[in-house]
């Protein structure tokens, strides 16, 4: 197991965050907090710069601007330290089709390893433990070409899980996954909040995102409201950026997002 590390009240921060893809100007001067053993949801339009964010984020764009994990710039941060304590899963992630599926989930492992030394007795331990939250423990002597769109989506996510990070950044974590391992995933993603971890998402799934405990709500490369999911406010912040094209409603306990019809 990972040593426990003592959060601060923002597990991550940006200041003044600007970046650009080739010529176009994508984020624009962002400055935000994202909490501590919470799980926070991205969202917005097509466009809106979402995913730039969260690249931004981790570390894994060129920008202007400060970002600072656990209290400590990201510049600070040794590459392996980082990746110790800040999990990725991205869009359209491949691996090797010919891995299996558990040694694509120990490549997670990666970052706790001595250059060239064999799985310690922890790092099996971790990848069990993710293949099972994933419900991918019973394909682990698969290879990876021999599975699903949605079956590769869950070994990958078991990948990100075995890091054991503080901090989990996920880009469109459902893609390819069907609605029961949608709520499958909602399970997980609570449970590492229980923990004290911290999940930050982006997410097309209006409905699913209303889940997370904050929203930040983007367009055109800026943040436009930051809140909880369940105050008024953020859902007509929501409402707005989408045109008011949605409704936000509560329906048995839990919210629900429904086209608005036009008269």
């Amino acid at each position: 197991m990972t040593a426990a590390v003592h959060a601060p009240a923002a597990a991550l921060e940006a200041r003044d965050l600007s970046a650009r893809l080739g010529e176009a100007a994508i984020l624009h001067d962002i400055t935000l907090a994202l909490p501590s053993g919470r799980w926070t949801c991205i969202v917005g339009p097509n466009g809106a710069g979402k995913s730039t964010l969260l690249k931004a984020l981790a570390g894994l764009l060129p920008h202007r601007g400060s970002v600072a994990l656990l209290g400590r710039s990201l510049a600070d941060w040794s590459s392996r330290q980082r990746a110790q304590q800040l999990s990725w899963l991205g869009q359209n992630e491949g691996s090797a089709d010919d891995l299996t599926v558990w040694d694509v989930a120990m490549l997670g492992r990666l970052p706790h390893q001595a250059w060239l030394s064999a799985p310690s007795e922890a790092d099996r331990a971790a990848v069990e433990r993710a293949l099972r939250a994933t419900q991918a423990w019973e394909w682990r002597a698969r290879s990876l070409g021999q599975l699903s769109g949605g079956e590769r989506q869950r070994v990958l996510l078991a990948r990100a899980l075995a890091v054991e990070a503080q901090v989990l950044l996920m880009d469109e974590p459902l893609a390819n996954l069907d609605p029961p391992h949608q709520a499958d995933w909602l399970d997980v993603v609570q449970a590492l909040v229980r923990e004290g971890k911290t999940v930050v998402s982006v997410l097309h799934e209006i409905a699913m995102a209303l889940h997370a405990d904050e929203l930040v709500v983007m367009a055109q490369g800026r943040v436009t409201h930051q809140g909880p999911c369940a105050d008024e406010t953020t859902h007509r912040a929501l409402e707005a950026v989408f045109d008011q094209r949605i409704t936000v409603h509560q329906l048995q306990g839990q919210w629900v997002v429904l086209p608005r019809l036009r008269p």
